[in-house]
């Protein structure tokens, strides 16, 4: 199993929410979602909190590949631009990417697209580091 399918297993709201671990690396993070009716509006597109938490997700397994192995992130801070809508049984695909990689903080940017390559929404968070207590 691969580094980012590893991180996504021990974050079960991604796992429920049905993310796909496309591509993971401490530079690029690209994954894809169905648009299920579960994760829809009464209008059959996506709910603006599920575009949220599938960046949030992206983000931070980012995050995770270039911190220490005994760290740990939070997310907080996140801003996202809603462009467009992507329809209920369509994929969406997010691609994240680092703004910024500090030692304690580190910023990362989220581009969901829907297939038809067409931009749905832009996601800016800020992740924590959480060092761990030295003894």
């Amino acid at each position: 199993m691969d580094i980012g399918k590893r991180i996504l297993a021990n974050q079960p709201f991604p796992t429920l929410m049905g993310v796909e671990i496309v591509t993971a690396e401490p530079a690029r993070v690209v994954a894809r979602l169905h648009v299920r009716p579960d994760l829809c509006t009464a209008g059959n597109i996506m709910h603006g909190g599920a575009i949220m938490a599938f960046a949030d997700a992206l983000g931070a397994i980012g995050t995770v590949l270039a911190i220490p192995r005994e760290a740990g992130t939070t997310t907080i801070e996140s801003k996202t631009n809603f462009i467009g809508s992507a329809k209920e049984g369509t994929t969406v695909t997010g691609e994240s990417t680092p703004v910024h990689t500090g030692k304690r903080t580190s910023v990362w940017t989220t581009r969901i697209t829907r297939e038809d390559g067409k931009l749905v929404a832009i996601v800016t968070q800020t992740q924590m580091i959480l060092l761990p207590e030295k003894g």
